[in-house]
């Protein structure tokens, strides 16, 4: 049987962790709460919402948000990106270049 001592420090090992799970969640609730700030709401009909479940089923998405601005984020992106595609072009003529000369494209 534990004595007195062993009791208390049981007790305030029991403590310290619920301090710690409390801050911790206070912590998340505030950054969580200070990002809410940055966002904003969109109306998508339900049978989409209902089809998006499906498709992030067994995936890296946590929600239908998160797919939703990952879907987003690369079809805005796509026009900003307008200088990596013009490497890429340059990249392509110079391996074809290479690929002629090699004696592989005519």
């Amino acid at each position: 049987m534990p004595g007195i001592f062993e009791k208390i420090y049981m007790i305030l090992s029991i403590y310290e962790e619920l301090v710690f799970i409390l801050y911790s969640n206070l912590v998340f609730f505030m950054e969580e709460k200070k990002d809410a700030e940055k966002f904003t709401s969109v109306l998508i009909p339900v049978s989409l919402t209902e089809k998006i479940k499906k498709r992030i089923q067994g995936t890296e998405f946590s929600s239908i948000s998160s797919y939703i601005t990952y879907v987003l984020t690369e079809v805005v992106s796509d026009g900003e990106t307008e200088d990596s595609n013009e490497l890429n072009r340059e990249d392509d003529e110079r391996i074809k270049a290479r690929l002629r000369s090699l004696g592989y494209l005519d």
